[in-house]
């Protein structure tokens, strides 16, 4: 790995002390977490990604949640660790990133920016059980009134329930939780690590309960295997009466690092599929423009039938909690063309 030279100079990513642990437990077993002390925790996005938002917090790199799909594969092999198995096991954890970002956040050039967390790796994953680090960060984001909003598939977030609640009193918060579809053979094979689709709508119910308003990510929409109209209307309404506040379907994409590993999973799992995935994505990452419309729509009149409104691009992660005395800004407008963000 490239722990030396990370450390060296300015710009360098870590400390050059990384402390890594192997635990034999069975919620860790095979998972080895690498302790650094990070030099910078809010991180720019760049400016051509599709993005809606500027600024990003992400405690931990590699994540257990072990989506085959997941976009952020690729940023392991920067530090020289495996972009597969790797990804899902080798668990680089910035232990500082409580008192780092309380101390970015005070620097008179910081504008209280919104700042998005969970959408490279799930910030809310196992390792987060061990580490504690959101509790810091979400009272670090409290004490300045700096609005967030959080993106995840785990249920530990209910565990920050009251941080939330001070939180949205003070400034915009945002918390959605991430449900691409229902089918639980799917799930197991697909995002292994993660809590059953079920977990996560009970996720979105007890949010709502305790006032905290939850959006869903309908992501990805798997081509072949969960886009099926009937499976489709199944997750929406299933989103429906978990409460949820809106619903932004995301149909899978592909990147270099996660292209390969999720490919070879169909290899594996469904090869029949392979050669229609090779020419669905002949052209980029993303499925063609004409498939995202179909899903967007399809979803949208779903939606509808079941009385969600479709979110405004980037809304699934800006939705301000209901607080006493505040009334609704009136339904989203339904947006002209599909959103396709990057995202989990």
């Amino acid at each position: 790995m490239r722990w030396d030279h990370l450390g060296d100079g300015p710009s360098a990513l870590f400390g050059t002390e990384v402390v890594s642990r192997t635990f034999d437990t069975p919620e860790f077993r095979g998972i080895t977490f690498h302790e650094v002390r990070a030099r910078s925790l809010v991180n720019r996005v760049p400016g051509g990604s599709r993005m809606p938002f500027a600024w990003t917090v992400n405690p931990y790199r590699g994540c257990s949640h072990a989506c085959v799909y997941c976009f952020a594969r690729k940023t392991h092999s920067y530090l020289d660790l495996d972009t597969g198995h790797g990804f899902d096991s080798q668990i680089v954890v910035k232990v500082n990133a409580p008192e780092l970002l309380r101390r970015e956040l005070a620097r008179p050039a910081w504008r209280g920016e919104h700042i998005a967390m969970g959408t490279n790796v799930d910030c809310y994953q196992r390792a987060e059980g061990r580490y504690a680090l959101m509790p810091g960060i979400l009272t670090a984001l409290r004490d300045r009134a700096n609005p967030f909003s959080v993106l995840t598939k785990g249920t530990l977030i209910l565990r920050d329930l009251e941080l939330l609640r001070q939180a949205a009193e003070v400034t915009d918060v945002g918390v959605s939780v991430s449900v691409g579809f229902l089918d639980r053979e799917l799930w197991r094979t697909v995002e292994p690590g993660t809590p059953a689709p079920e977990r996560r709508l009970d996720v979105v119910r007890t949010l709502r309960a305790h006032g905290i308003g939850c959006g869903v990510l309908m992501a990805p929409v798997i081509p072949f295997l969960g886009d099926a109209p009937e499976q489709l209307r199944a997750t929406v309404r299933a989103l429906a009466e978990a409460g949820a506040e809106s619903v932004t379907p995301l149909a899978l994409h592909l990147r270099p690092g996660a292209r390969e590993w999720f490919l070879s999973w169909l290899a594996h799992h469904h090869p029949h599929l392979v050669p229609r995935y090779e020419r669905m994505y002949a052209d980029g990452a993303y499925a063609p423009t004409w498939y995202q419309r179909r899903i967007t729509r399809q979803v949208h009149e779903f939606a509808t039938e079941f009385g969600i409104g479709p979110a405004r691009s980037g809304e699934a992660r800006r939705i301000r909690p209901k607080r006493p005395g505040t009334t609704p800004d009136g339904p989203p407008e339904r947006p002209a063309e599909p959103t396709q963000l990057t995202l989990m």
